[in-house]
């Protein structure tokens, strides 16, 4: 470029500098570099050739940054039209603390760059970088709790029991882990479908990625969607203007709990069967898919093939879950395994409680195995911890239950019995298994039992006493 050109070029190039705010940056600084899009300096302000001990500033006018500069980054800024916020930049024993920017034209196009010295000695950064550190180590400490939260707590031990049916689902469950094809838990409340989710993870071929839980009857309908499936930035009004992940998202790569399948409605059934046939979703708000590659496990308390032949469940979400199947059953049907998940639960609580090690009397675990449990280990777990609050002393005994569970009779059957039945006891026991499936099936909520049995609640807690069912007091 001839010399009258390239003097054209650089005055238009400081013209378009100092036009902005950079002219009072020049005053304020330490140093104010600018260069030519060949990076090619083309101006420096009065205090830079002083730092950089430079006796004939002209000199260095027109010639390759590096040249002046040697360790300069503004070659890659006029290249990259990325900026460089801060930095620190070593020149000889000095350092200085520097910001670099690309310059454009009207039509967008770079014509240059500026680089600015912001202090002249790296240590006056000192505040910043102890705050910087600060923020650093409590993302980190963030991250790591967030992990752990994501990970599984539960593993195949923590599901306990000897029993032909315990060891049987155990045994299905195992065999599910090995594997990344969708798995249905089914079961009563309580039964433990969660523990069981978290443990096929840990087992599995996933167990180092994220496990992400969500129960689906506890969260409203309208935020079902967002909390799947995320939101865009400024979706709606009151949108996180960053926007926001969805279950999927955060579960990538692992495993994604669907906790209470068969309350879902008919139109997210729609959106998640394609989010599971295409693997990709679309958060609230966008345009645009994202790829996903989560595990599906899914639970509910519910009979999903009675709602799908009603019409409440979509048959071809419930073949696309229903590959791997297992039936968790009620603790009523597996009493056996009742006193060493008692002595279980009892030693956990007693950790969490900060309570001293208990021991179950035979008497009371006898006590225990006369009630049906309705709501299964969990009503168990319910049980035991107040008795626990309940008692200073070193064994929980069968007065201690009986406070908690009253009216269970010595002589009450809690097996099959071979001996005939008269058409009564055959009403009762028929009356009593459905109001308890009533019960269950509505997670413990006796008024919505009711109304599913079709009864009044009134007439629901007569049956309840007159069947000597606890909770009918």
């Amino acid at each position: 470029m001839p010399p009258n050109s390239f003097t054209a070029e650089a005055e238009r190039i400081r013209q378009r500098v100092m036009d902005t705010l950079l002219g009072a940056f020049s005053e304020l600084s330490e140093g104010l570099l600018i260069v030519d899009r060949e990076a090619r300096i083309v101006w420096m302000n009065e205090q830079y050739p002083r730092h950089l001990q430079l006796p004939d500033p002209a000199a260095v006018i027109g010639k390759p940054v590096e040249e002046v500069i040697p360790n300069s980054q503004m070659r890659s800024v006029v290249t990259s039209g990325r900026p460089i916020m801060l930095d620190i930049m070593d020149f000889g024993s000095d350092a200085f603390v520097v910001m670099r920017l690309p310059v454009r034209d009207e039509s967008g196009e770079i014509i240059g760059g500026f680089g600015l010295v912001l202090f002249d000695d790296a240590r006056q950064l000192a505040p910043i970088m102890s705050r910087f550190q600060s923020l650093r180590h409590e993302l980190a400490d963030t991250r790591r709790k967030l992990d752990e939260a994501r990970r599984t707590k539960y593993s195949f031990a923590n599901f306990v029991g000897t029993s032909p049916g315990c060891l049987a689902v155990k045994d299905q469950a195992r065999r599910a882990a090995r594997s990344t094809a969708p798995v249905l838990i089914l079961g009563e409340t309580g039964t433990g479908k969660e523990l069981l989710a978290q443990a096929i993870h840990a087992a599995g071929p996933r167990a180092n990625s994220p496990f992400v839980a969500v129960n689906i009857a506890a969260i409203p309908e309208t935020l079902l969607e967002s909390e799947f499936f995320g939101v865009a930035p400024g979706a709606y009004t009151g949108a996180d203007r960053k926007g926001r992940s969805g279950k999927f998202e955060l579960a990538e790569g692992g495993t994604l709990f669907l906790d209470e399948i068969g309350d879902m409605s008919p139109a997210l059934q729609a959106k998640l069967l394609r989010a599971l046939q295409e693997k990709e979703i679309e958060p609230v708000g966008s345009n645009r898919l994202i790829s996903v590659d989560v595990r599906i496990i899914a639970a509910t308390s519910r009979r999903l093939q009675e709602e799908v032949d009603a019409g409440r469940f979509r048959a071809d979400l419930f073949y696309r879950l229903n590959v791997m199947t297992l039936q968790v059953p009620p603790l009523r049907e597996r009493l056996d395994d009742l006193p060493v998940i008692a002595e279980s639960l009892t030693d956990s609580v007693a950790r969490r409680l900060g309570e001293p090690p208990r021991t179950l009397a035979p008497d009371a675990l006898t006590y225990l195995t006369r009630h049906d449990w309705p709501g299964n280990v969990r009503e168990l777990a319910n049980v035991l911890e107040r008795a626990l609050l309940m008692s200073d002393a070193d064994s929980l005994e069968r007065q201690d239950f009986e406070q908690i569970l009253p009216g269970l009779a010595d002589g009450r059957p809690t097996r099959t019995s071979a001996a005939p039945k008269t058409l009564e006891e055959v009403h009762q026991t028929a009356e009593r298994e459905a109001i308890l499936a009533a019960i269950a099936a509505a997670a413990g909520n006796k008024a919505q039992a009711a109304r599913n049995l079709g009864i009044s609640r009134a007439s629901l807690y007569e049956k309840l006493s007159a069947l000597g069912i606890a909770g009918g007091q």
